[in-house]
């Protein structure tokens, strides 16, 4: 953990970054309590997890047992589990289109207090990935933000696996300036220096922290 912590220090000291600019989001995703209660020893408060029923088994007890707990989900969202979203995520980093917002919407009306959002952009364009295309970024970021009144905080993404990463990073934080928007999650455990040394201001670590996960 400590080490970890050193190197995201050290590459936000070599892109003369602000100490402290850069949010650790400890990935605890396919990882049991058991796994989690170490880091959460160490002092790591943030986690990250893909699934909300995953996240709903897993956390209620660790959460009273550490208090301080931030949980962010940084997997796909399916609409019907919103409402269970907003009752355990304090941030969703995958807002990602025009239904999703919609429902977020609803709840909100119904009386649901939201949590901060990420809008999830497909900076690859691969169709395999979930995420608004680069190129419709600026108008969803528009109606989520100026339309529906969505609390928008920044942007994620995951950069295409084969190629530079800097590249994709670097075009994520364009769309963000351009934007207004000031937070950007990306970067994992085999590229976040390359993030934080191209303005992340939060990266998600997983096996570098935990260690590799078992095939599902």
């Amino acid at each position: 953990m400590a080490t970890l912590r050193d190197r995201i220090e050290a590459a936000t000291q070599n892109a003369s970054r602000p100490a402290r600019a850069v949010t650790l989001i400890a990935v605890s995703k396919t990882f049991g309590a058991d796994d989690v209660v170490p880091v959460l020893e160490a002092g790591q408060r943030i986690f990250g997890e893909n699934r909300v029923q995953e996240a709903m088994a897993k956390w209620p007890d660790l959460r009273a047992r550490f208090p301080g707990v931030e949980l962010h989900l940084i997997g796909p969202l399916q609409t019907n589990k919103v409402k269970d979203a907003l009752a355990h995520f304090d941030v969703i980093q995958t807002l990602d289109r025009d239904r999703l917002a919609d429902a977020l919407v609803r709840e909100r009306e119904a009386g649901a207090s939201l949590p901060r959002l990420f809008i999830q952009v497909n900076i690859g364009e691969e169709p395999q990935k979930a995420g608004v295309l680069p190129g419709d970024a600026a108008v969803f970021i528009r109606r989520c933000r100026d339309e529906l009144g969505l609390g928008v905080e920044g942007l994620m993404c995951i950069p295409p696996a084969d190629k530079n990463p800097a590249l994709y990073f670097t075009r994520l934080g364009e769309i963000a300036q351009a934007n207004g928007l000031a937070r950007l999650s990306m970067g994992m455990s085999g590229d976040f220096e390359t993030a934080v040394a191209c303005g992340a201001t939060h990266v998600r670590v997983g096996s570098a922290l935990f260690g590799h996960r078992e095939a599902l």
